[in-house]
């Protein structure tokens, strides 16, 4: 049996979450005493200034790599959604290319975390199926449900950001997130038996 979604999807998507949740956990590990992940947030591991930055600006850039293999190859999902997924992950490696500096204003690097965020978020929603023979995590019901889930999870963190709480926390929630969606959709997508190529 040959499966129309491929298994280097499946392994893309699979090393998406994997490499960012042990990116930053490496990363974090490696800095002064006294640094707190519910407050710092990602981009923190790789600025300018960051101990063993590079932990984090690799695990960035794979991440960004993981999400355009996977866009490759969700061949299941619709083309808007498969290029949003692919553009989340190129703002995912400008995030890296643009690190923060050690000091003053970031455009570049705040513009590509935004288009990241959103488009990470978003896909989903514009992934959906029509008909019966759709994988389950690609049936418009459940991808809006997603995208509106994974949108909140944004909105929290941005609201974070204006306030001061928790934001290492509320980005890590939103970006653990919007990293597993893709393996869903593609576990989704290899476990349905009419998505097999006869």
């Amino acid at each position: 049996m040959r499966w129309s979604t491929p298994w280097w999807a499946l392994l893309s998507s699979a090393a998406a979450p994997a490499v960012l949740i042990g990116g930053w956990t490496l990363a974090a590990q490696r800095q002064p005493e006294g640094y707190d992940s519910t407050v710092a947030t990602i981009s923190s591991l790789a600025a300018q200034d960051a101990t063993d930055r590079w932990l984090m600006t690799v695990a960035l850039l794979g991440v960004g790599v993981c999400h355009g293999v996977t866009a490759l190859g969700l061949s299941r999902a619709a083309p808007a959604g498969r290029v949003v997924l692919g553009l989340g992950g190129l703002a995912t490696v400008l995030v890296a290319v643009f690190p923060l500096p050690v000091a003053g204003a970031a455009p570049a690097h705040t513009v590509a975390a935004a288009v990241a965020f959103v488009a990470l978020a978003v896909w989903p929603a514009l992934a959906w199926r029509r008909g019966g023979h759709s994988p389950a995590a690609l049936r418009p019901v459940v991808s809006v449900a997603a995208a509106v889930a994974l949108l909140g999870l944004v909105a929290w963190f941005g609201g974070t950001l204006g306030s001061g709480g928790r934001v290492g926390l509320t980005e890590r929630l939103a970006a653990g997130a919007q990293a597993c969606w893709p393996l869903v959709a593609v576990l989704s997508s290899r476990s349905d038996p009419h998505c097999a190529a006869r």
